[in-house]
């Protein structure tokens, strides 16, 4: 029997097989809920953070809040257009010829009966959600491309929610449909930017975001013990699945969705 190839069978220290230490991350949607949990993280562990929000009055509390803990910057930018996500592309670009992990987190979400889903609302969820995610992928490419190395290429994370793996109780009919789009998006997109960079989205259960406040206010309790792990998603459960992926620890991943749900859409 051949004897193994050390070289490549040499174990890696927790500290380089976890590292994001030194890498440049966009978070677009970075100012608030998942996007600001993801970033905090991502600040902590060393990386040089851009968020981007539509407001700038968030993009300046989200930097106070977390400059004292690493570096961070902000960029206003409305990624439900082309043009605002090329617009975004060429301020990041302006500083930093190579992005290491984009984090396409920005999303809105609109719920009412179905016979009150107008095109407007429609269309307001699917621009920002599915063509914003595509745009600001395909504006940064030359940035993500420039960070690739063959062992550490670079990252796309898209973050979906478990609203597009099952059918949702409320009738948040484009935002459920957005959700799922996202998460073909990132099978279609891994297959075609592999190996230089790879493409998974985290689908996201019930976390204390913006997004989600009016319905954990009504029903927190409730829907934690609708969780095989009784709980509600913390801030470090999410910046921990973005930690992996965006590290040497997840370099072998693409294509993938992660329900981060604390069992809600895998153990029924």
């Amino acid at each position: 029997m051949p004897e193994p190839d050390r070289e490549s069978t040499a174990p890696t220290g927790p500290t380089d097989l976890f590292s994001v230490a030194g890498k440049t991350v966009v978070v677009t949607g970075g100012t608030s809920g998942i996007g600001l949990m993801i970033a905090g993280g991502f600040v902590a562990a060393g990386a040089e953070v851009v968020v981007a929000s539509r407001k700038a009055d968030a993009c300046e509390a989200a930097v106070a809040a977390l400059s004292p803990h690493g570096t961070i910057s902000a960029i206003p930018a409305d990624l439900s257009t082309e043009d605002g996500c090329r617009a975004l592309a060429r301020a990041v670009a302006a500083d930093h010829e190579r992005v290491h992990v984009l984090v396409n987190n920005a999303g809105a979400t609109w719920g009412a009966p179905l016979d009150e889903h107008d095109t407007a609302s429609w269309n307001r969820v699917l621009d920002l959600n599915v063509q914003g995610v595509f745009h600001t992928t395909k504006f940064l490419l030359p940035q993500l491309r420039a960070a690739s190395t063959t062992d550490d290429p670079a990252r796309v994370i898209n973050i979906g929610s478990i609203d597009g793996l099952h059918v949702p109780i409320l009738e948040t009919y484009s935002y459920s449909s957005s959700k799922a789009a996202v998460h073909q998006l990132t099978r279609h997109l891994a297959k075609h930017l592999a190996p230089e960079i790879t493409v998974n989205a985290v689908a996201p259960g019930p976390f204390p975001s913006k997004m989600m406040r009016a319905t954990l206010e009504a029903a927190g309790e409730a829907i934690a013990a609708g969780t095989a792990l009784k709980r509600i998603g913390r801030d470090d459960d999410m910046a921990g699945v973005a930690l992996f992926l965006a590290s040497r620890a997840g370099s072998y991943l693409t294509g993938t969705i992660i329900p981060v749900d604390g069992g809600m859409s895998t153990t029924k």
